[in-house]
């Protein structure tokens, strides 16, 4: 795996992470924490958050697999770890760190979102509080016929503050039921979660889900990498801003991309007659 100044990417042995290459340009990147059910803990936070950051450097991955391991995606967040203990007394100065820490928590997943590469969640079993809004950062999701969801932050007293509120209702396009989940904190099954297109496949068990994701990732990771970075931050960019800032935008990122015109596009002609 080599970087944009062609040095190899070395990936750390991360606490809560496994990081593996499933196939040429495939990464995998595979919560591992089994015997805490994927919990989210202190660690987790910042080894996502500089494992993305890791991945967008580099050049080698053009695709990632994101699943859990175990019997289940994620149980979401910790609750037996808590940064929130050490504060100081001082409403003031306790309010600043909460805010640090939560800043720092959202970039985790924000990383997700602006690694540049396709990344594709793999759900399996439960997927509850965090994991809605881990794998809403994620470009295409996945599930198993016996995964289910829940947004359980509203069952401790607290609004979910690290993407799941901001993306979810994009994702979903249905106000009433994204209001209906988040403040019920119900549980919603696979079948519901592709009605309403939070999943795009439903899979029979784990390693067929794990096959289908690998097949896509390597179709994903046969194109431009460049042409993928484009896709994604034109599906990014549309989301948040109106079509016509969005027709601007890309004709602005395109006007560098096809300067060559000429060598651009009779290399895709050669590609195609190749096909």
């Amino acid at each position: 795996m080599i970087n944009q100044d062609g040095m190899a990417v070395e990936y750390p042995e991360y606490e809560t992470l496994k990081v593996t290459r499933a196939a040429p340009h495939v990464l995998s990147v595979e919560m591992n924490r089994p015997t805490k059910l994927n919990a989210m803990n202190i660690q987790f936070w910042s080894d996502v958050r500089n494992c993305f950051e890791t991945i967008e450097s580099d050049d080698d991955v053009r695709a990632v697999i994101l699943s859990g391991s175990g019997r289940m995606f994620t149980s979401g967040l910790d609750l037996t770890e808590s940064p929130f203990t050490a504060f100081s007394d001082e409403v003031a100065r306790a309010g600043l760190a909460i805010r640090r820490i939560g800043k720092e928590w959202q970039q985790a997943f924000t990383n997700i979102e602006k690694c540049g590469k396709a990344v594709i969640a793999c759900v399996h079993g439960a997927c509850i509080g965090g994991g809605i809004e881990m794998i809403a950062a994620c470009d295409i999701r996945y599930c198993t016929k016996d995964a289910y969801f829940v947004m359980a932050e509203v069952n401790i007293g607290m609004a979910a503050d690290v993407g799941g509120l901001q993306r979810l209702p994009k994702l979903m396009g249905n106000q009433s039921l994204v209001r209906e989940l988040c403040m019920s904190g119900r549980r919603f099954g696979a079948d519901e979660a592709m009605q309403h297109g939070f999943v795009s496949r439903l899979l029979e068990n784990r390693d067929t889900m794990m096959e289908a994701a690998l097949e896509l990732a390597k179709q994903i990771a046969c194109k431009s990498p460049v042409a993928t970075l484009g896709i994604k931050e034109f599906l990014n960019y549309t989301r948040d801003h109106t079509v016509q800032e969005s027709l601007d935008f890309s004709l602005a990122w395109n006007m560098s991309i096809l300067t060559r015109v000429p060598s651009f596009f009779g290399c895709t002609i050669i590609s195609l007659k190749g096909n």
